[in-house]
């Protein structure tokens, strides 16, 4: 259990932080700057979220958001130490089911989508850009678990149908016209 009494601590004010096995790196590291962007996406999401009021959309952000929290652990944990917490299959395996059964009843697409439509959809569709880039932050790291670059991985597919469910299940889809403003 985490249980923080004080916010700063100033270890971190020569430009390195700790992680979870006690050692410390730059701030600029690699593994730091993916952790950022796991954080950047978890915020994007947090946005996202705000004009939801139920659904099972907002549901699975809601575990997504916690996920995220478990893959920043996940990397700020270097090497093998018993009990460290990571990302597991089966929560890969929880967003394709997720996938699955939100695009069961989209349409189907006939062109490549623009970011917007509802502002939720809009909201998930800059999330998932983040995490595309988060994506590219984890498969950066040398010792980032398969696991967790195919969770990553996951996330941007469960976005982006996220996105065209509520788009009204895909007919609110804001469609690309190839050369449309020529």
């Amino acid at each position: 259990m985490v249980k923080l009494t004080k916010i700063y601590t100033r270890t971190g004010d020569t430009g390195t932080t700790g992680l979870v096995d006690g050692s410390r790196v730059a701030k600029s590291d690699r593994r730091i700057a993916a952790i950022g962007d796991l954080d950047e996406a978890n915020s994007a999401i947090g946005v996202a979220l705000i004009g939801m009021v139920t659904g099972v959309v907002r549901d699975e952000l809601a575990r997504i958001q916690n996920d995220l929290f478990d893959l920043g652990a996940d990397l700020a944990t270097p090497g093998a130490i018993d009990g460290a917490l990571r990302i597991v299959p089966s929560q890969v395996e929880r967003l394709e089911l997720a996938i699955d059964a939100l695009n069961a009843n989209l349409l189907p697409l006939t062109s490549f989508i623009l970011p917007g439509g509802t502002p939720s959809a809009a909201g998930l569709h800059l999330a998932r850009a983040v995490v595309r880039r988060a994506e590219r932050s984890v498969t950066a790291m040398p010792d980032a678990s398969h696991v967790a670059a195919t969770y990553i991985n996951r996330l941007s597919d469960y976005l982006f149908v996220a996105a065209r469910a509520l788009n009204q299940n895909g007919a609110g889809d804001v469609l690309w016209v190839p050369g449309g403003t020529r």
